[in-house]
């Protein structure tokens, strides 16, 4: 690893070098964490682009066309792949070893090079060939199922819980770890990051709890799931939608006596008999006033009560104003690097032609 870093760069992971071959959802975003974070990433993109340009998700790189089906490119990917720390790539299991980009050959050039492959059944299993996407994975997984209304069908979370929870975060955290390994061993090594296999390590309170009962995932009696009347949404007088999270009973008191529930709501909280007849009083209580209302009601009151906000609102919510959560760059809104760092703050960095970071790294095109 480059200790010194690009000039002018910055961040806890400044001079570590990334190879990425672009794809889509969970391999961009684990790529623009790094970045953020100070990593130097070369992306190797097809001509044309990959078809899906986000300048979000797409920032902090330096981009490099290739056309895998030639030699001379696959050849200037080994030699990049020599120089790196990090290799990030999303392809079905099998398609780099018949580019000759596969793990066997790069660690033989490069026995320190930590390779991550992300994809969503894996690198092996009867599923691994086969294509498929989020809703996919965490079905199988066991989360989708859970992720219901009451009387409804399964409902995807977007793509946060397979391809960002389950996949980009946990390629993420591996090649931190393999990172520091190499440290001791001075050996890099693959990383076999699949969508199922992170989204069941994000499943564990709910697997862990099956064996005690205590958190059953029954829509009906999902404490977590919106069966609870204080662990749910309500629908406001202006159509718009507030959540409420009241788990703890002091906090609980707080939601029944601000909003005027019954007196009698504050006895046998945990009872889950009574959280339909709740649910549905609190609902009619939460439809007399707007949102905004209820959010002045409950200011500065530990109920745990927030606005559910669309994206759009949240750029322009007080509380993330004042941490910068949101920041303009060149007229575009992106989100703030994450997490944040004391010493070795990250940085949101333009994307740019790959030439230059080729050459620093002492390989010729």
């Amino acid at each position: 690893m480059n200790q010194q870093g690009a000039a002018g760069q910055h961040g806890p992971l400044a001079g570590l070098r990334v190879v990425e071959f672009v794809g889509l959802g969970p391999g961009p975003h684990c790529a623009m964490l790094l970045s953020d974070l100070g990593a130097d990433v070369v992306r190797f993109e097809r001509p044309g682009g990959n078809g899906h340009p986000n300048a979000v998700i797409d920032r902090g790189r330096h981009v490099v066309t290739v056309d895998l089906k030639e030699e001379p490119d696959r050849a200037l990917c080994r030699r990049t792949a020599a120089k790196a720390d990090v290799l990030i790539e999303g392809y079905r299991p099998g398609v780099m070893e018949r580019l000759g980009l596969g793990p066997t050959e790069l660690l033989r050039d490069n026995p320190r090079l930590v390779y991550a492959r992300i994809t969503g059944w894996g690198q092996d299993g009867p599923l691994a060939p086969r294509a498929g996407h989020d809703i996919n994975y965490i079905a199988v997984a066991g989360a989708l199922a859970h992720i219901r209304p009451i009387d409804g069908m399964p409902a995807p979370p977007l793509n946060l819980v397979g391809d960002y929870g389950g996949g980009s975060m946990f390629a993420a955290f591996g090649i931190m770890a393999a990172l520091w390994e190499r440290e001791r061993s001075g050996r890099g090594q693959v990383i076999d990051s699949a969508i199922v296999d992170g989204t069941a390590a994000l499943m564990a309170l709910f697997s862990g709890s099956i064996p005690r009962g205590d958190l059953p995932l029954d829509p009906r009696r999902s404490l977590l799931g919106g069966a609870a009347p204080f662990y749910r949404c309500y629908r406001c007088a202006d159509d718009r939608v507030i959540s409420v999270g009241a788990l703890e009973p002091q906090f609980y008191g707080d939601l029944i006596r601000r909003s005027g529930a019954p007196d009698e709501y504050l006895e046998r909280q945990y009872d889950v008999d009574n959280w339909a007849e709740r649910s549905r009083g609190l609902a009619e209580i939460f439809a007399r006033k707007t949102r905004d209302e209820w959010c002045r009601i409950f200011e500065g009151a530990d109920a745990c009560i927030a606005p559910v906000l669309t994206l759009e609102e949240s750029f322009q919510d007080e509380h993330l104003r004042a941490r910068e959560t949101y920041q303009v760059r060149d007229g575009v809104l992106h989100c703030a690097p994450a997490p944040r760092f004391s010493r070795t703050p990250g940085a949101i960095r333009p994307s740019r032609e790959g030439s230059a970071m080729l050459r620093s790294w002492g390989v010729e095109q």
